[in-house]
């Protein structure tokens, strides 16, 4: 797949004999596109029918698939403050290869996004390093101490998409209620992390295997309790209100009941909820320790029913990169996560080619779904928007090997994986961001 020319700045692109995938309008059929001014300036079926004009530069997609630029709503970047683990560079250079193009990221960062001026740190240190578009998430309370609110109509006004207290849940039912109520004034979304604190002390699933390891577990319970509790809330105060990461069939369920009443409530997994089960504790490997914790296969066939019946609206990769002094250590002092920028896709796309939701079902998950959540114009193939494309081979077989991955951190339980389904190129405002063919 090579490109006729180079595009230079200011310079129209014409993207031809692509697959055109749009989920927004439910689009699947051979064309192309054109970007203009770093936005889409036009596509579809009978575009260049007769022929490019020579003064535009063309790009051959081959047939490949080519889709809006994915959006992931919920990654840590460890900046400001563990940039050792990851910045913003990295991990922009990560996802772009990942086929994404914006990311929210999650205010758990030393110190925490609970200010204004943290706000407009990220904005700047985005303009300046990254090549892909990053959006903060403001903490819901301040140092996410889970007590006392932040300013959330303030934040929001200075730039945060969403409020979350990252990976910890806000165990106080009162402040909840305030936090919900305040959010609703300005049309705000809320994103629960979903962990019954005095219920998740332990460090992988509860059951038969945690029992074998020796090792405390979390039960399913500590996840439905939160989120039926916020759930009442949502009834309570009317508030826009989003579940992280679901882990359980009967946190699923709970959520499947909220949307049949109409509530605004959605939800979201990460990648290694569906991709993986407890089983990839086993032998202690903390690579694959997560919260919440990796559940038991019924459980991530429950949680694939609901990403496949709509449940479940967003797929995210939770991408949470560690050193190595952090995971290799005994499993329970361990940290949870794992890096997902790049594999979020390729693991997603599994379902597809197990039958098990459909393509364009899939892509919605990752573009316009997450997009409208947090209001970004972003998701879609629409003309006049900013050109954030991805072009991606569906069938192509490859094998996850870790230290290749372009994450500062390499913790995750993925080494060796075949997977089916690579991301070619991605584009952000019409400029290259990720081109495999130059990558060493």
């Amino acid at each position: 797949m090579n490109s006729v020319k180079t595009s230079t700045k200011g310079s129209r692109l014409a993207l031809i004999n692509a697959r055109l995938l749009d989920p927004s309008n439910k689009l699947d059929q051979p064309g192309a596109l054109l970007i203009e001014n770093r936005r889409i300036a036009d596509f579809g079926p009978r575009l260049f029918n007769e022929g490019v004009p020579e003064e535009i530069l063309v790009v051959d997609c081959e047939g490949h698939c080519l889709a809006p630029g994915l959006v992931d709503i919920r990654a840590h970047l460890r900046e400001p403050g563990a940039e050792h683990k990851e910045n913003l560079a990295t991990a922009s250079h990560a996802a772009a290869a990942g086929g994404i193009t914006s990311i929210v990221c999650m205010p758990n960062t030393d110190p925490v996004i609970d200010q204004i001026a943290l706000i407009e740190f990220i904005a700047r240190r985005a303009r300046e390093t990254s090549t892909v578009k990053i959006y903060p998430a403001a903490a819901i309370t301040k140092n996410l101490g889970g007590e006392e609110l932040t300013e959330i109509g303030l934040l929001l006004q200075a730039g945060a998409v969403a409020f979350s207290d990252a990976d910890r849940a806000v165990a106080n039912s009162l402040v909840m209620r305030r936090a919900l109520a305040y959010a609703c004034t300005f049309d705000a979304l809320i994103m629960q992390h979903p962990e019954e604190p005095s219920l998740s002390k332990g460090v992988m699933n509860d059951g038969e295997l945690a029992t074998r390891l020796g090792l405390l577990g979390i039960p399913v319970v500590a996840e439905t309790i939160i989120v039926e509790r916020d759930i009442r809330l949502v009834e309570l105060t009317g508030a826009r209100y989003h579940v992280s990461h679901l882990s359980t069939g009967d946190a699923a369920h709970v959520v499947r009941s909220a949307k049949e009443r109409g509530l605004p409530v959605t939800s979201a997994v990460a990648a290694h909820h569906f991709a993986l089960n407890e089983n990839a504790v086993a032998d202690y490997r903390t690579f694959a320790k997560v919260s919440p914790p990796l559940r038991g296969e019924d459980d991530r066939l429950a949680v694939v029913s609901a990403l496949a019946d709509g449940t479940i609206d967003v797929i995210v990769s939770d991408h949470a990169p560690h050193d190595q002094d952090s995971k290799r250590v005994p499993f329970a002092q361990a940290a949870n996560g794992i890096i997902g920028l790049e594999t979020m896709f390729p693991l997603a796309l599994e379902l597809y080619h197990n039958e098990q939701i459909g393509l364009l079902d899939l892509l919605a998950k990752m573009t316009i779904n997450p997009a409208k959540l947090v209001g970004l114009e972003a998701g879609e193939l629409k003309v006049g928007v900013a050109a954030d494309l991805t072009l991606f081979d569906v069938d192509a077989p490859w094998r996850i090997e870790v230290e290749n991955l372009r994450s500062k951190s390499h913790n995750a339980p993925y080494d060796g994986r075949p997977v089916q389904g690579r991301v070619l190129k991605t584009w952000v405002n019409g400029k290259i961001a990720f081109d495999i063919s130059t990558e060493g």
